[in-house]
Protein backbone atom coordinates (compact mmCIF):
# COMPACT_ATOMS: atom_id res chain seq x y z
CA UNK A 1 0.00 0.00 0.00
CA UNK A 2 1.09 3.20 -0.85
CA UNK A 3 2.22 5.04 2.73
CA UNK A 4 1.05 8.51 1.28
CA UNK A 5 -2.47 6.73 0.91
CA UNK A 6 -2.81 5.15 4.29
CA UNK A 7 -3.85 8.01 6.56
CA UNK A 8 -7.15 8.08 3.74
CA UNK A 9 -7.37 4.35 4.40
CA UNK A 10 -7.59 4.46 8.30
CA UNK A 11 -9.60 7.94 7.82
CA UNK A 12 -12.06 5.49 5.80
CA UNK A 13 -11.65 3.00 8.25
CA UNK A 14 -12.41 4.51 11.19
CA UNK A 15 -15.26 6.46 9.08
CA UNK A 16 -16.49 2.82 8.52
CA UNK A 17 -16.40 1.62 12.29
CA UNK A 18 -18.12 4.82 13.76
CA UNK A 19 -21.14 4.15 10.80
CA UNK A 20 -21.84 0.85 12.36
CA UNK A 21 -22.21 2.61 15.44
CA UNK A 22 -25.25 3.77 14.09
CA UNK A 23 -26.52 0.40 12.88
CA UNK A 24 -25.61 -0.89 16.35
CA UNK A 25 -28.04 1.70 17.90
CA UNK A 26 -30.58 0.75 16.10
CA UNK A 27 -29.95 -3.23 16.83
CA UNK A 28 -29.69 -2.17 20.56
CA UNK A 29 -33.50 -2.37 20.41
CA UNK A 30 -33.35 -5.68 19.18
CA UNK A 31 -31.54 -7.07 21.41
CA UNK A 32 -33.41 -5.67 24.77
CA UNK A 33 -36.46 -7.46 23.64
CA UNK A 34 -34.73 -10.77 22.18
CA UNK A 35 -32.92 -11.11 25.35
CA UNK A 36 -35.85 -10.76 27.76
CA UNK A 37 -38.83 -12.11 26.08
CA UNK A 38 -37.61 -14.31 22.66
CA UNK A 39 -39.50 -11.83 20.68
CA UNK A 40 -37.49 -10.55 17.45
CA UNK A 41 -39.10 -6.70 17.81
CA UNK A 42 -39.69 -6.08 13.85
CA UNK A 43 -41.36 -2.97 15.32
CA UNK A 44 -38.34 -1.68 16.69
CA UNK A 45 -37.70 0.08 13.12
CA UNK A 46 -41.00 2.18 13.33
CA UNK A 47 -40.15 3.27 16.60
CA UNK A 48 -37.49 4.52 15.35
CA UNK A 49 -39.79 6.27 12.55
CA UNK A 50 -42.03 7.29 15.13
CA UNK A 51 -39.44 9.07 17.39
CA UNK A 52 -38.04 11.28 14.52
CA UNK A 53 -41.34 13.20 13.58
CA UNK A 54 -42.29 13.05 17.16
CA UNK A 55 -39.54 15.44 18.36
CA UNK A 56 -39.54 17.57 14.71
CA UNK A 57 -43.16 18.83 15.91
CA UNK A 58 -42.18 20.63 19.08
CA UNK A 59 -39.28 21.81 17.70
CA UNK A 60 -41.32 23.62 14.79
CA UNK A 61 -43.82 25.33 17.41
CA UNK A 62 -41.15 26.88 19.19
CA UNK A 63 -40.63 24.33 21.89
CA UNK A 64 -36.82 24.21 23.40
CA UNK A 65 -34.75 21.82 22.87
CA UNK A 66 -34.22 20.25 26.02
CA UNK A 67 -38.55 20.34 26.05
CA UNK A 68 -38.54 18.82 22.73
CA UNK A 69 -36.27 16.20 23.54
CA UNK A 70 -38.40 15.35 27.03
CA UNK A 71 -41.78 15.36 25.46
CA UNK A 72 -40.54 13.04 22.85
CA UNK A 73 -39.23 10.55 25.23
CA UNK A 74 -42.47 10.91 27.23
CA UNK A 75 -44.27 9.92 24.26
CA UNK A 76 -41.91 6.96 23.43
CA UNK A 77 -41.91 5.83 26.84
CA UNK A 78 -45.64 5.47 26.81
CA UNK A 79 -45.79 4.13 23.63
CA UNK A 80 -43.65 1.22 24.41
CA UNK A 81 -45.63 0.85 27.85
CA UNK A 82 -48.55 0.18 25.61
CA UNK A 83 -47.32 -2.24 23.36
CA UNK A 84 -46.29 -4.05 26.44
CA UNK A 85 -49.49 -4.14 28.00
CA UNK A 86 -51.95 -3.52 24.87
CA UNK A 87 -50.47 -5.99 22.58
CA UNK A 88 -47.12 -8.21 23.66
CA UNK A 89 -48.49 -9.18 27.69
CA UNK A 90 -51.68 -11.06 26.55
CA UNK A 91 -49.12 -13.07 24.38
CA UNK A 92 -47.49 -14.14 26.55
CA UNK A 93 -46.36 -18.01 26.74
CA UNK A 94 -47.71 -18.09 23.00
CA UNK A 95 -45.38 -19.39 20.33
CA UNK A 96 -42.49 -17.49 19.33
CA UNK A 97 -44.22 -17.41 15.88
CA UNK A 98 -47.28 -15.61 17.23
CA UNK A 99 -45.13 -12.82 18.87
CA UNK A 100 -43.22 -12.65 15.67
CA UNK A 101 -46.55 -11.77 13.54
CA UNK A 102 -47.76 -9.87 16.92
CA UNK A 103 -44.26 -7.48 16.83
CA UNK A 104 -44.28 -7.40 12.54
CA UNK A 105 -48.32 -6.37 12.93
CA UNK A 106 -47.52 -3.44 14.90
CA UNK A 107 -44.55 -1.81 13.04
CA UNK A 108 -47.95 -1.44 10.60
CA UNK A 109 -50.10 0.16 13.23
CA UNK A 110 -47.34 2.39 14.29
CA UNK A 111 -46.40 3.50 10.59
CA UNK A 112 -50.32 3.62 10.05
CA UNK A 113 -50.28 6.28 12.61
CA UNK A 114 -47.54 8.42 12.33
CA UNK A 115 -48.77 8.87 8.43
CA UNK A 116 -51.80 11.03 9.10
CA UNK A 117 -50.14 12.66 11.79
CA UNK A 118 -47.20 14.15 10.09
CA UNK A 119 -47.46 12.94 6.25
CA UNK A 120 -44.99 11.26 3.89
CA UNK A 121 -42.83 14.02 3.10
CA UNK A 122 -39.47 14.56 4.82
CA UNK A 123 -39.22 16.74 7.76
CA UNK A 124 -35.61 18.15 8.53
CA UNK A 125 -34.44 17.40 11.92
CA UNK A 126 -31.69 19.69 13.19
CA UNK A 127 -29.63 18.62 16.80
CA UNK A 128 -27.32 21.48 16.68
CA UNK A 129 -24.67 19.30 15.96
CA UNK A 130 -21.79 21.34 14.22
CA UNK A 131 -20.79 19.65 10.20
CA UNK A 132 -17.22 20.18 11.13
CA UNK A 133 -14.95 17.56 11.59
CA UNK A 134 -11.62 17.04 14.30
CA UNK A 135 -8.49 16.63 13.09
CA UNK A 136 -6.13 13.81 14.89
CA UNK A 137 -2.67 13.05 13.19
CA UNK A 138 -3.96 14.21 9.96
CA UNK A 139 -7.09 12.18 9.91
CA UNK A 140 -10.48 13.77 10.06
CA UNK A 141 -13.25 12.68 12.12
CA UNK A 142 -16.49 14.38 11.47
CA UNK A 143 -18.44 15.68 14.72
CA UNK A 144 -21.72 14.31 14.23
CA UNK A 145 -19.91 10.65 14.50
CA UNK A 146 -18.17 11.24 17.30
CA UNK A 147 -21.28 12.27 19.19
CA UNK A 148 -23.50 9.17 17.76
CA UNK A 149 -20.40 7.05 19.36
CA UNK A 150 -20.94 8.80 23.01
CA UNK A 151 -24.45 8.23 22.60
CA UNK A 152 -23.78 4.73 22.42
CA UNK A 153 -20.99 4.38 24.69
CA UNK A 154 -23.45 5.83 27.24
CA UNK A 155 -26.61 3.56 26.89
CA UNK A 156 -23.47 0.75 26.46
CA UNK A 157 -22.98 1.62 30.01
CA UNK A 158 -25.78 2.03 30.91
CA UNK A 159 -27.26 -1.36 30.19
CA UNK A 160 -24.16 -3.19 31.39
CA UNK A 161 -23.24 -1.07 34.44
CA UNK A 162 -26.16 -0.10 36.33
CA UNK A 163 -29.03 -2.23 38.02
CA UNK A 164 -31.10 -2.07 35.38
CA UNK A 165 -28.95 -4.08 33.00
CA UNK A 166 -28.49 -7.06 35.38
CA UNK A 167 -32.16 -7.54 35.89
CA UNK A 168 -32.68 -7.21 31.97
CA UNK A 169 -29.60 -10.39 31.73
CA UNK A 170 -31.03 -12.30 34.74
CA UNK A 171 -34.60 -12.46 32.69
CA UNK A 172 -32.62 -13.50 29.47
CA UNK A 173 -30.76 -16.05 30.83
CA UNK A 174 -33.32 -18.10 32.98
CA UNK A 175 -36.90 -16.31 33.75
CA UNK A 176 -37.78 -18.62 36.41
CA UNK A 177 -34.31 -18.00 38.30
CA UNK A 178 -35.04 -14.51 38.07
CA UNK A 179 -38.16 -15.23 39.63
CA UNK A 180 -37.01 -17.04 42.48
CA UNK A 181 -34.13 -14.04 43.87
CA UNK A 182 -37.54 -11.05 43.44
CA UNK A 183 -37.65 -10.52 40.19
CA UNK A 184 -41.02 -9.18 38.47
CA UNK A 185 -41.20 -10.33 34.89
CA UNK A 186 -44.06 -8.07 34.51
CA UNK A 187 -41.82 -5.04 35.75
CA UNK A 188 -39.33 -6.13 33.94
CA UNK A 189 -40.96 -6.68 30.72
CA UNK A 190 -42.65 -3.49 30.91
CA UNK A 191 -38.81 -1.75 31.81
CA UNK A 192 -37.28 -3.13 28.57
CA UNK A 193 -39.97 -1.96 26.35
CA UNK A 194 -39.88 1.59 28.14
CA UNK A 195 -36.07 1.22 27.76
CA UNK A 196 -36.46 0.28 23.56
CA UNK A 197 -38.64 3.28 23.32
CA UNK A 198 -35.62 5.27 24.66
CA UNK A 199 -33.34 3.82 21.99
CA UNK A 200 -35.80 4.28 19.35
CA UNK A 201 -35.82 7.38 20.42
CA UNK A 202 -31.89 7.61 20.79
CA UNK A 203 -31.53 6.08 16.80
CA UNK A 204 -34.41 7.97 15.93
CA UNK A 205 -32.79 11.24 16.12
CA UNK A 206 -29.25 10.29 14.73
CA UNK A 207 -30.80 8.83 11.56
CA UNK A 208 -33.67 11.53 10.99
CA UNK A 209 -30.41 14.47 11.51
CA UNK A 210 -28.69 12.66 9.31
CA UNK A 211 -31.31 11.43 6.88
CA UNK A 212 -34.37 13.65 7.82
CA UNK A 213 -37.15 12.19 9.40
CA UNK A 214 -39.08 10.16 7.00
CA UNK A 215 -40.87 6.95 6.57
CA UNK A 216 -37.51 4.78 5.08
CA UNK A 217 -36.12 5.64 8.68
CA UNK A 218 -38.13 1.92 9.32
CA UNK A 219 -35.99 0.16 7.23
CA UNK A 220 -32.78 1.11 9.04
CA UNK A 221 -34.05 -2.34 11.32
CA UNK A 222 -32.66 -4.28 7.81
CA UNK A 223 -29.50 -3.10 7.81
CA UNK A 224 -29.09 -2.92 11.35
CA UNK A 225 -29.48 -6.89 11.24
CA UNK A 226 -26.18 -7.90 9.90
CA UNK A 227 -25.08 -5.77 13.34
CA UNK A 228 -27.12 -8.49 15.26
CA UNK A 229 -25.49 -12.04 12.75
CA UNK A 230 -21.78 -10.77 12.80
CA UNK A 231 -21.98 -9.59 16.73
CA UNK A 232 -24.73 -12.09 18.00
CA UNK A 233 -27.52 -11.28 20.23
CA UNK A 234 -25.59 -10.94 23.33
CA UNK A 235 -22.72 -8.41 21.39
CA UNK A 236 -23.49 -5.50 19.80
CA UNK A 237 -20.29 -4.18 19.79
CA UNK A 238 -18.87 -7.44 17.79
CA UNK A 239 -20.72 -6.08 14.84
CA UNK A 240 -20.04 -2.69 14.40
CA UNK A 241 -17.33 -3.51 11.82
CA UNK A 242 -20.38 -3.90 9.33
CA UNK A 243 -19.99 -0.36 8.37
CA UNK A 244 -16.67 -0.85 7.51
CA UNK A 245 -16.92 -2.56 4.13
CA UNK A 246 -19.32 -0.22 2.77
CA UNK A 247 -16.94 2.69 3.42
CA UNK A 248 -14.15 1.38 1.72
CA UNK A 249 -16.02 0.26 -1.44
CA UNK A 250 -16.83 3.72 -1.72
CA UNK A 251 -13.68 5.11 -2.72
CA UNK A 252 -12.14 2.06 -3.43
CA UNK A 253 -15.04 0.38 -5.70
CA UNK A 254 -16.93 3.18 -6.63
CA UNK A 255 -16.54 2.58 -10.46
CA UNK A 256 -17.71 -0.93 -9.82
CA UNK A 257 -21.37 -0.04 -10.16
CA UNK A 258 -20.96 1.12 -13.34
CA UNK A 259 -19.09 -1.98 -14.71
CA UNK A 260 -21.71 -4.24 -12.84
CA UNK A 261 -23.97 -2.79 -12.70
CA UNK A 262 -26.05 -5.54 -10.49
Amino acid sequence: MDWYAFPFFLEVTIGGLLSGVMYAMAAIGFVLICKTSGVLNFAQGAMVLFAAPTFVSPVKHGFPFPLAIAATLIVMTVLGFVIDRTALRPLANRSPMVLFMAASGLSYVIEGLAQPIWGTQVHRLALGISNTSFEIGGIFIPTFDLVAAAMFAVLTIFFRFTRTGPGFRAVADDQFAGLAVGLRLDRTWATVWTAAGFVALAAGLLWGARLGAQFSLSLIVLKALPVLVLGGFGSILAGLPVGTPKKLAEPYLGGAQEIHPS
